[in-house]
Protein backbone atom coordinates (compact mmCIF):
# COMPACT_ATOMS: atom_id res chain seq x y z
CA UNK A 1 0.00 0.00 0.00
CA UNK A 2 1.48 3.36 -1.15
CA UNK A 3 2.79 5.70 1.57
CA UNK A 4 2.41 8.99 0.11
CA UNK A 5 -1.29 9.57 -1.48
CA UNK A 6 -1.89 10.54 -5.47
CA UNK A 7 -1.79 14.31 -4.43
CA UNK A 8 1.35 14.43 -2.29
CA UNK A 9 3.36 13.02 -5.01
CA UNK A 10 2.57 15.56 -7.12
CA UNK A 11 3.27 18.04 -5.16
CA UNK A 12 6.75 16.40 -4.53
CA UNK A 13 7.33 16.01 -7.79
CA UNK A 14 6.90 19.87 -8.26
CA UNK A 15 9.27 20.62 -5.66
CA UNK A 16 11.52 17.99 -7.09
CA UNK A 17 11.81 20.05 -9.80
CA UNK A 18 14.44 22.40 -9.12
CA UNK A 19 16.65 19.86 -7.89
CA UNK A 20 19.97 20.18 -9.31
CA UNK A 21 22.49 17.75 -8.41
CA UNK A 22 22.37 14.05 -7.31
CA UNK A 23 21.05 12.98 -3.45
CA UNK A 24 21.14 9.40 -2.13
CA UNK A 25 19.24 8.51 0.79
CA UNK A 26 21.14 5.79 2.49
CA UNK A 27 18.59 3.99 4.37
CA UNK A 28 19.15 1.41 7.13
CA UNK A 29 17.16 -1.46 8.70
CA UNK A 30 17.27 -4.49 10.81
CA UNK A 31 15.55 -7.92 9.41
CA UNK A 32 16.81 -9.64 13.10
CA UNK A 33 14.96 -6.50 15.45
CA UNK A 34 11.82 -7.07 17.10
CA UNK A 35 8.58 -6.72 15.29
CA UNK A 36 7.30 -3.52 16.21
CA UNK A 37 11.46 -2.18 14.57
CA UNK A 38 10.70 -4.38 11.61
CA UNK A 39 7.25 -2.31 10.85
CA UNK A 40 8.92 1.14 11.01
CA UNK A 41 11.68 0.39 9.04
CA UNK A 42 9.34 -1.39 6.42
CA UNK A 43 6.97 1.71 6.56
CA UNK A 44 10.51 4.41 6.23
CA UNK A 45 11.67 1.83 3.24
CA UNK A 46 8.85 2.11 1.17
CA UNK A 47 8.36 6.09 2.12
CA UNK A 48 11.78 6.85 0.79
CA UNK A 49 11.13 4.52 -2.07
CA UNK A 50 7.88 6.66 -3.10
CA UNK A 51 9.79 10.31 -2.20
CA UNK A 52 13.25 8.97 -4.73
CA UNK A 53 10.32 7.87 -7.79
CA UNK A 54 8.62 11.25 -7.01
CA UNK A 55 11.97 13.21 -7.13
CA UNK A 56 13.29 11.32 -10.61
CA UNK A 57 16.70 11.02 -11.56
CA UNK A 58 18.73 12.98 -9.14
CA UNK A 59 17.17 11.47 -6.32
CA UNK A 60 18.40 7.58 -5.29
CA UNK A 61 18.12 4.73 -2.50
CA UNK A 62 20.73 2.69 -1.37
CA UNK A 63 19.22 0.04 1.37
CA UNK A 64 21.34 -1.61 3.66
CA UNK A 65 20.02 -4.27 6.23
CA UNK A 66 21.92 -3.99 9.79
CA UNK A 67 21.50 -7.96 10.28
CA UNK A 68 23.76 -8.36 7.38
CA UNK A 69 25.89 -5.35 6.50
CA UNK A 70 27.11 -4.37 10.45
CA UNK A 71 30.07 -2.54 8.96
CA UNK A 72 28.11 -0.27 6.83
CA UNK A 73 26.36 1.06 10.16
CA UNK A 74 29.89 1.52 11.79
CA UNK A 75 30.67 3.27 8.46
CA UNK A 76 27.99 6.13 8.79
CA UNK A 77 27.87 6.11 12.91
CA UNK A 78 24.30 4.18 12.42
CA UNK A 79 23.50 2.36 15.69
CA UNK A 80 19.70 2.69 15.92
CA UNK A 81 17.13 2.13 12.82
CA UNK A 82 14.96 2.81 11.35
CA UNK A 83 17.76 5.69 10.31
CA UNK A 84 18.18 7.30 7.07
CA UNK A 85 21.77 9.05 5.68
CA UNK A 86 21.58 12.02 3.16
CA UNK A 87 24.64 11.60 0.96
CA UNK A 88 25.46 14.62 -1.62
CA UNK A 89 26.75 14.36 -5.24
CA UNK A 90 27.82 11.93 -8.03
CA UNK A 91 30.39 10.72 -5.13
CA UNK A 92 27.81 9.83 -2.52
CA UNK A 93 29.31 12.22 0.15
CA UNK A 94 28.42 11.98 3.43
CA UNK A 95 27.34 15.97 4.18
CA UNK A 96 26.39 14.61 8.20
CA UNK A 97 22.88 14.62 7.91
CA UNK A 98 20.79 11.74 9.62
CA UNK A 99 17.50 11.00 11.07
CA UNK A 100 16.61 8.31 13.00
CA UNK A 101 13.21 7.10 13.08
CA UNK A 102 9.97 7.52 10.76
CA UNK A 103 10.20 11.11 9.30
CA UNK A 104 6.48 11.19 9.30
CA UNK A 105 3.92 14.27 10.04
CA UNK A 106 6.57 17.85 10.24
CA UNK A 107 9.38 16.26 10.08
CA UNK A 108 8.62 14.07 6.44
CA UNK A 109 9.07 18.72 5.16
CA UNK A 110 12.16 18.49 7.36
CA UNK A 111 13.39 15.52 4.78
CA UNK A 112 12.39 17.04 1.41
CA UNK A 113 13.86 20.28 2.93
CA UNK A 114 17.38 18.37 3.26
CA UNK A 115 17.04 17.16 -0.05
CA UNK A 116 16.58 20.13 -1.57
CA UNK A 117 19.47 21.76 0.17
CA UNK A 118 21.86 19.21 -0.34
CA UNK A 119 20.94 19.39 -4.10
CA UNK A 120 21.96 22.69 -4.09
CA UNK A 121 24.67 22.41 -2.05
CA UNK A 122 23.52 26.02 -0.37
CA UNK A 123 23.02 25.55 3.60
CA UNK A 124 22.02 29.45 3.66
CA UNK A 125 23.78 30.56 6.32
CA UNK A 126 24.50 34.01 7.90
CA UNK A 127 28.32 35.36 7.50
CA UNK A 128 29.18 35.42 10.74
CA UNK A 129 27.93 31.73 11.28
CA UNK A 130 30.31 30.77 8.45
CA UNK A 131 32.86 32.27 9.61
CA UNK A 132 32.73 30.50 13.38
CA UNK A 133 32.14 27.21 11.08
CA UNK A 134 35.29 27.77 9.02
CA UNK A 135 37.21 28.10 12.71
CA UNK A 136 36.10 24.35 13.61
CA UNK A 137 39.14 21.79 14.07
CA UNK A 138 37.15 19.25 16.13
CA UNK A 139 33.76 17.72 15.96
CA UNK A 140 30.35 19.12 16.93
CA UNK A 141 27.67 16.13 17.15
CA UNK A 142 24.54 17.97 17.50
CA UNK A 143 20.94 15.51 17.72
CA UNK A 144 17.97 17.36 17.69
CA UNK A 145 15.02 15.04 19.48
CA UNK A 146 11.67 15.74 17.46
CA UNK A 147 8.14 14.39 17.89
CA UNK A 148 5.78 14.29 14.11
CA UNK A 149 3.54 16.79 15.64
CA UNK A 150 5.39 19.30 16.84
CA UNK A 151 5.25 22.60 14.53
CA UNK A 152 8.34 23.97 16.17
CA UNK A 153 10.58 20.91 15.31
CA UNK A 154 11.51 21.24 11.81
CA UNK A 155 13.50 24.67 12.67
CA UNK A 156 15.63 23.51 15.03
CA UNK A 157 16.09 20.80 12.75
CA UNK A 158 16.90 22.42 9.42
CA UNK A 159 18.97 24.25 11.08
CA UNK A 160 21.11 21.61 12.52
CA UNK A 161 21.38 20.46 9.50
CA UNK A 162 22.06 23.90 7.68
CA UNK A 163 25.36 23.50 9.98
CA UNK A 164 26.20 20.15 8.66
CA UNK A 165 26.02 20.87 5.17
CA UNK A 166 28.61 23.92 5.77
CA UNK A 167 30.80 22.09 7.94
CA UNK A 168 32.65 18.85 7.82
CA UNK A 169 33.25 18.62 11.27
CA UNK A 170 29.40 18.81 12.64
CA UNK A 171 27.38 15.77 12.26
CA UNK A 172 23.55 16.49 13.26
CA UNK A 173 20.70 13.74 13.95
CA UNK A 174 16.95 14.33 13.82
CA UNK A 175 15.70 11.87 16.33
CA UNK A 176 11.90 10.94 16.99
CA UNK A 177 11.78 10.98 21.01
CA UNK A 178 9.18 8.57 20.73
CA UNK A 179 10.59 5.98 18.92
CA UNK A 180 13.87 5.86 20.94
CA UNK A 181 12.54 6.79 24.47
CA UNK A 182 15.38 5.27 25.95
CA UNK A 183 17.85 8.08 24.40
CA UNK A 184 14.91 10.70 25.42
CA UNK A 185 15.11 9.73 28.77
CA UNK A 186 18.86 9.74 29.05
CA UNK A 187 19.05 13.02 27.39
CA UNK A 188 15.95 14.26 30.13
CA UNK A 189 13.73 15.63 27.01
CA UNK A 190 10.77 16.59 28.11
CA UNK A 191 9.74 18.83 25.42
CA UNK A 192 10.61 19.37 22.05
CA UNK A 193 12.72 20.37 20.34
CA UNK A 194 15.60 19.49 22.52
CA UNK A 195 18.74 20.01 21.06
CA UNK A 196 22.03 18.21 22.54
CA UNK A 197 25.15 18.97 21.66
CA UNK A 198 28.42 17.11 21.96
CA UNK A 199 26.29 15.37 24.91
CA UNK A 200 26.95 18.01 27.07
CA UNK A 201 24.97 21.47 25.98
CA UNK A 202 21.03 21.27 25.66
CA UNK A 203 19.16 23.65 24.06
CA UNK A 204 15.26 24.19 24.69
CA UNK A 205 12.90 25.24 21.75
CA UNK A 206 13.70 26.10 18.17
CA UNK A 207 16.14 29.06 18.81
CA UNK A 208 17.40 31.31 16.45
CA UNK A 209 20.81 30.88 14.00
CA UNK A 210 22.28 33.58 15.97
CA UNK A 211 21.12 32.11 19.67
CA UNK A 212 22.56 28.29 18.98
CA UNK A 213 25.65 30.27 17.51
CA UNK A 214 26.74 31.85 20.80
CA UNK A 215 26.07 28.36 22.01
CA UNK A 216 28.08 26.51 20.12
CA UNK A 217 31.16 29.18 20.48
CA UNK A 218 31.11 28.51 24.02
CA UNK A 219 31.34 24.68 23.49
CA UNK A 220 34.03 25.49 20.52
CA UNK A 221 35.97 27.76 23.50
CA UNK A 222 35.10 25.58 26.16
Amino acid sequence: MPVLNTSLASQLHDAFATLTSPVTLAVFTDSSAGATTRDTCAVTSNLVEELAEAAGAFLSVDAHDLATEPGVGAVYGVDKVPAIVVLGGMGKRDVGIRFFGVPSGYEFGTLVEAIRMVSRDAPGLAQPTLDTLSRLRTPIHIQVYVTPTCPYCPRAAVLAQKLALASDHVTADVVDAAEFPELADRYDVRGVPRTVINEALHIEGAVPEAALMAELRAVMEA
